[in-house]
């Protein structure tokens, strides 16, 4: 078997708990295999990789992501890019009144799509123009989560399946939320996932739950189930273990939602955000 041909690129740890800024690539460029190798590599030593200062178009950005697997369509189909269905808007721009994006994605934690059979394996997120304050994305390291529970914990959740569900307030608008049409929601049954799963090119754990979508444990009480997701959660979520990213203009950040969760900071909503988001098809958790 032919060894893959690999490079040194320049990077730079972006905090103690993940991330790493990609220096001096241009991805509005060709990319070389060699290349792409140092930044497959890359993203799946640090689960999260910044590319700074990028002038993409949604082409290139297909292309790029396209690299790293097959696209999913997003269920919220009525702010999908005009002719580039691969791309989401997530954006609080309104035309002729309506949102042209989704204006409150990420508001709690959560995995990107992990209300599905197969969950993102992960996410690029150009941002295009980002308010002047608020509106960070924090990021927490489910890996190292899961690292640092007791033992008595993980033997606990070992073999534990959790009901994965669109969050209630998109089925109900009881938050403000932009609501599913029945459509949305038929394509969207609830799944059962792991509460622990093994990452599938690494080979280590993570917890794999969430605020947004977990909604109960396989076999457990709900009351108690609900309990031990909240624990879950605020144990991922502590601030030794999160990483808040400040956004500039032409940021591209991709992130491996099969070992991080993510939310947006409050921002003045007054002020414009507009940002192009693909994802990359996962597996099935395992």
């Amino acid at each position: 078997m032919a060894l893959r041909e690999t490079i040194d690129i320049a990077t730079r740890p972006l905090s103690d708990v993940l991330g790493a800024e990609i220096q001096g690539i241009d991805l509005s460029r060709p990319m070389d295999d060699a290349t792409f190798g140092a930044i497959h590599q890359a993203f799946l030593d640090h689960a999260l990789i910044l590319f700074r200062g990028q002038h993409i178009t949604p082409e290139q950005h297909i292309a790029f992501s396209r690299r790293f697997g097959g696209l999913a369509v997003h269920v919220f189909d009525q702010f999908l890019l005009p002719g580039h269905p691969e791309v989401l808007r997530l954006s609080n721009k309104r035309k002729n009144g309506e949102l042209i994006g989704l204006a409150d994605a990420g508001k709690y934690w959560h995995s990107d799509l992990a209300y599905m059979k197969q969950p993102s394996l992960g996410s690029i997120l150009y941002a295009l123009k980002i308010p002047p304050e608020g509106g960070d994305t924090l990021f927490t390291n489910m890996t190292r989560a899961y690292d640092t529970l007791p033992a008595d914990m993980k033997k606990k959740l070992e073999g534990l399946g959790a009901i994965n569900r669109v969050a209630e307030g998109r089925r109900t608008s009881a938050d403000g939320r932009i609501r599913m049409s029945k459509a949305q929601l038929a394509k969207t049954p609830d799944v059962v996932h792991p509460v622990i799963r093994t990452h599938p090119e690494t080979g280590r754990k993570s917890l794999y739950v969430s605020q947004s979508h977990t909604d109960r444990i396989v076999g457990m009480d709900e009351e108690e189930g609900r309990a031990l997701i909240s624990e879950l959660v605020a144990h991922a979520t502590r601030p030794d273990n999160v990483y808040a990213h400040e956004w500039r203009p032409y940021d591209i950040l991709m992130w491996d939602n099969r070992c991080t969760m993510h939310r947006v900071a409050p921002y003045d909503r007054r002020r414009r955000r507009y940002l192009h988001r693909t994802t990359i098809e996962g597996d099935t958790p395992r």
